[in-house]
């Protein structure tokens, strides 16, 4: 099918479908989980849920590894220096897997508070304590993967991190069927089981990576170096993307709390907004991975030109399906909420808020598409400022005074909005203005 496409247009879908479809199915993975956990109890949902809502904190850590391996790897791609490439492959391996030891032990013993801090139900902790402490055993294996798949995408390469998401997503299914329910002779775990499935899938994801790597079925040659310098520099790109990740982490649980003021309706019809919106996120996720590699593989190969052009035509497809989706969101909401639920309320509600995010999914493209672009380039610092200053003066802190002063979830959601507008101007200007073109990775 892509044939028929310009081969400047094939470059960028080639990358950017299969990691849409790779987010996706990332989402679907967790929502499977708690489908099935479902059948057991209430107290299971909530368990499985907040224990993967923690899970958000341990991502903001993983975007030192994920931005600083494409921008850096990206760059040596685009020089076609693959010998450095995979040094610093090799590098952020390593330093993944020394990473990833403090963080497994600091989760494992934060896990019964995590809970308690939700002021949960003792049934919810006494769940969601072994189902928390059981997935610190994958912490390793995710960080390591990760930079695998990071470094596959710096490359290009975003089908294979596909096909392996799909293999493990099937396996997933019937790991939890046979897990959580004990069937055909395997013991009956309930939500321990749903952990222990997760578990396994994510350490035969990384297998399948390594043997990927081993025999040489990656752009990547197989060594075991560690450059101190070519740390350093991905850790000057990712940290400030790793703090601007739990920033904006910390926002959304306050703006959560905002919302929930407005009673159970109003914050069960965000959520399930949440849910939906976060399909249509999926081909922007794709997109910004193909700005990522694309600008960085641009400044590698001494083409910022180039890398501009990329950019620019990403930005355009990435713009034009997301319009496409947004008249899903403004002009038949009821109909998407009604497979989440059939109370009426929590219904409208929900669609209120896809009606007012339906209008900002195209400046949502800008958001995604050119932050995306300027973390390839290393241009973090800026990204940092500009998403810490928007969302703290145009979103949370109108929301929170909005709220208090006229009590309408209206005008708080019209802050969220504004928020979008903002950064999408505010992003467009300092890409047009091209200072990423000097910042040295």
């Amino acid at each position: 099918m892509l044939r028929y496409f310009p081969k400047k247009h094939q470059k960028i879908l080639k990358i950017s479908l299969p990691a849409a479809v790779n987010s996706l199915l990332d989402m679907l993975q967790v929502i499977t989980d708690l489908i099935m956990v479902g059948r057991i109890s209430a107290f299971a949902v909530a368990a499985v849920g907040l224990g993967l809502q923690s899970l958000m904190f341990v991502f903001a850590i993983l975007t030192v590894l994920h931005v600083g391996t494409s921008a850096l790897l990206s760059r040596f791609v685009g020089a076609k220096r693959f010998k450095r490439a995979s040094l610093g492959l090799s590098t952020l391996l390593r330093f993944a897997f020394f990473l990833s030891i403090p963080a497994m032990i600091a989760w494992y013993f934060l896990a019964s508070h995590i809970y308690v801090w939700f002021g949960t139900a003792p049934e919810v902790v006494a769940l969601g304590e072994s189902y928390v402490r059981t997935l610190t055993w994958m912490m390793p294996f995710i960080f390591m993967k990760l930079v695998f798949v990071s470094a596959l995408n710096a490359a290009g390469d975003t089908k294979t991190p596909m096909k392996v998401k799909i293999a493990s997503i099937l396996l997933n299914v019937v790991l939890n069927y046979l897990l959580i329910f004990g069937k055909y002779g395997f013991p009956e775990l309930g939500v321990l089981g749903a952990a222990v499935g997760t578990v396994i899938v994510n350490f035969l994801e990384f297998v399948v990576y390594i043997v990927l790597y081993l025999r040489r079925h990656t752009p990547y040659l197989p060594v075991w170096y560690y450059s101190k310098n070519l740390l350093g520099r991905a850790l000057k790109v990712g940290i400030p993307a790793s703090i601007e990740r739990a920033l904006t982490f910390g926002s959304f649980m306050l703006f959560t709390v905002i919302i929930a003021h407005y009673g159970t309706a109003v914050l069960a019809g965000y959520q399930i907004g949440l849910r939906v919106e976060g399909l249509a996120f999926m081909p922007g996720i794709g997109f910004t991975i193909a700005a990522m590699a694309l600008m960085g593989q641009g400044l590698g190969a001494k083409k910022p030109e180039q890398a501009k052009e990329d950019v620019l035509l990403v930005l355009k497809y990435a713009s034009g399906l997301m319009f496409f989706l947004s008249f899903f969101m403004i002009f038949m909401p009821e109909k998407i909420v009604w497979l989440f639920t059939n109370d009426a309320q929590t219904i409208e509600e929900a669609s209120l808020y896809l009606r007012i995010v339906g209008v900002s999914q195209i400046p949502l493209a800008f958001n995604f598409v050119l932050s995306g672009a300027l973390r390839g380039a290393g241009d973090t610092k800026r990204t940092l400022k500009i998403n810490l200053i928007s969302l703290w003066f145009v979103r949370i802190m109108p929301a929170f005074l909005l709220s208090y002063y006229f009590h309408n979830i209206l005008l708080v959601y019209l802050a969220m909005i504004s928020d979008t507008f903002v950064k999408a101007i505010w992003l467009w200007m300092t890409f047009k203005k091209g200072e990423w073109q000097k910042i040295k990775v």
